[in-house]
């Protein structure tokens, strides 16, 4: 049955209420930046809010069992991007169904985990075995191609991460994890070296450049100009902010110093506008739901519950740290949004239908000790 019968006090209103706070702040912080998108912005949030609510009722066991399908729904999109995409920005990253222009690689963050969220439980006995492990493997990597071909090396980067956190959650034995970091640590900083060299073809060359641009700012100062001019932003906000649209003549935002300030520099409108206090809590909301995410999964009732709650919390708490990041020029320049927050209605509503699947996984929470625990304390107990 698509729905299952639960109590209300297992219902995760707080989740709700954390996720409702932090998209409002995003419709107005669009709104800031790019007056004209606020309607649409509004109206994606309230769409949202339906399909969270309405997704939370369904049992996700039963969208699980149409793991296949969710499979090759996600690769045939990406491979249509590959043919008939919309080009913008040097990439290849948007499909257009009518009038509706959706970026297919946001919603294959979703799909994936649930996806894997019920590959692996039907796995969970022979999981920790090499041909389970390959296969894992070969299931994300064909996913990993399509979108690194578009290119979209910040969002190839993102599937890496939730993978990782996937393949935990599904309890991957610790003496595997610590034997594939042995092998993969040292084998990325060769990677780079090597991708990084001015004659390599691995990288696209904006793609080197941005992070040569990080390295040394004062070579590439066209490269570093947005970045400089957020930290400007949000340091200008001080404590107090400048206030919500402010006229000022020293405002960055009004002197249209940052481009795509409604998507990749959200946060220094945000900084500007609200100030210190004001981002602490964009940080602090963002943060909460993430550790939310991550609760839910460790109380969940099954692996596939526990790898849901998981992948979203790493979606969000790592994709919130490198958007950050970006904006205050303590990481290199990247495309992905702000979750909740940035302009995207793909973004949005892909996230919002994944915060439904996570409430509908608290509903069905364990009560006690968790499963996740007990697995990590007796894993441990052996090496």
């Amino acid at each position: 049955m698509p729905f299952k019968k639960f109590k209300i006090r297992d219902y995760d209103f707080k989740l709700i209420l954390l996720v409702a706070a932090v998209a409002l702040i995003g419709v107005f912080a669009v709104g800031s930046a790019q007056p004209n998108l606020f309607k649409k912005q509004l109206y994606g949030y309230i769409v949202g809010l339906v399909v969270m609510i309405i997704v939370s009722l369904v049992d996700y066991h039963f969208i699980l069992k149409f793991y296949w399908v969710i499979y090759i729904i996600n690769i045939a999109l990406l491979v249509l991007v590959i043919f008939t995409g919309e080009s913008s920005h040097n990439a290849q990253r948007w499909l257009m169904i009518g009038s509706i222009k959706f970026q297919p690689s946001e919603l294959a963050k979703i799909l994936l985990i649930l996806f894997f969220a019920q590959f692996i439980m039907i796995q969970r006995e022979k999981f920790n075995s090499f041909p389970v492990i390959l296969l894992c493997v070969v299931f994300i990597g064909a996913p990993v191609a399509l979108v690194l071909a578009q290119p979209d090396l910040s969002t190839t980067i993102m599937l890496a991460i939730i993978f990782a956190a996937i393949m935990f959650a599904g309890k991957l034995k610790f003496r595997i994890i610590l034997g594939i970091l042995a092998i993969i640590v040292p084998a990325a900083l060769i990677f780079m070296s090597i991708a990084l060299r001015p004659d390599s073809t691995i990288l696209k060359t904006y793609q080197m450049e941005r992070v040569w641009s990080f390295q040394d700012p004062e070579s590439y100062p066209d490269l570093v100009y947005q970045q400089q001019n957020s930290v400007t932003a949000i340091a200008s906000g001080m404590l107090e902010g400048k206030g919500y649209r402010n006229n000022e003549i020293t405002s960055v935002k009004n002197g249209n110093f940052l481009s795509e300030d409604q998507t990749d520099f959200i946060f220094a409108i945000i900084g500007e506008e609200f100030g210190f206090r004001g981002s602490v809590v964009v940080i602090g909301l963002l943060i909460l739901i993430a550790l939310e995410c991550i609760s839910v999964g460790r109380r969940a009732p099954d692996v596939g519950g526990s790898i849901i709650g998981a992948g979203m919390g790493a979606l969000i708490g790592f994709q919130s740290f490198i958007n950050i990041g970006v904006a205050t020029f303590i990481l290199p320049n990247t495309g992905l949004p702000l979750p909740f927050v940035s302009y995207g209605l793909t973004s949005l509503l892909t996230l919002f239908f994944g915060m439904g699947i996570v409430i509908n996984v608290r509903t069905q929470a364990k009560r006690g000790n968790s499963t996740v625990d007990d697995y990590i304390f007796n894993d441990l107990s052996k090496l």
